[in-house]
Parts: C-alpha cells; structure tokens; sequence
C-alpha cells in the first residue's frame, strides 16, 4: 500500500516500514507516534487508487519518530558583486526529523 500525504505544505510518498526524513518538529519527542491526516492519494495492494478532492476523509498514516535531531548537509550561500572586491561566505545545516511509516489506515 502506498501513500501521498502532505505535512506542513510539503509532500511525501510513502510505504509501510519507510523511514523518511521531514522537516523539524519541535514540540516531539524520541519514539513518540504521529498521526498525518491529510492524505492526498492512497494505492491499495490490489492497485485500487483512492484520490482525494483534496484529501480523502478518514484516511491517516501513523509514524514513529526515530529521531528528532539529524542534520542535513551543510549548504553553502555565496554571494559576490564584480569589480568591487565584495565576497561573503556563510553556511548552515537544516534540521530534520526521521520517522519510521508504522501503518497506512484508508
């Protein structure tokens, strides 16, 4: 069974047992279980195809959080203006949550 979901304005597909990297949550915890409910597609084991108008009522995927503290890598902003000796370099990591898919409800 897989399934499109949609957290904080960004979407993911996914099966169950996945372990997926989305953005930070602040308030949870290690091994604490969240529920997203706004499914946008679900494919059943037969390749029945649910579409929600813009989600499917009921439907919800359960995760674990396996960890809430991973970084991602390192990204670079540069910036310069020609001829006028201006270069400025700086970076930093994005934080992210990995969670483990545990069960696709449709």
């Amino acid at each position: 069974m897989k399934a499109i979901f949609e957290d904080r304005n960004r979407q993911y597909t996914v099966q169950v047992g996945d372990v997926i990297v989305i953005d930070k949550m602040a308030d949870v915890e290690k091994d604490a279980e969240i529920t997203f409910d706004k499914l946008m597609m679900v494919v059943d084991d037969k390749n029945a195809t649910k579409i929600g108008v813009p989600y499917i009522a009921g439907a919800t995927v359960k995760a674990k959080v396996v960890d809430n503290n991973v970084h991602d890598k390192k990204i670079i902003v540069f910036k310069f203006k020609r001829r006028k000796n201006y270069k400025r370099t700086k970076g930093h990591k994005e934080q992210r949550t990995l969670i483990k898919i545990e069960s696709i409800n449709a």
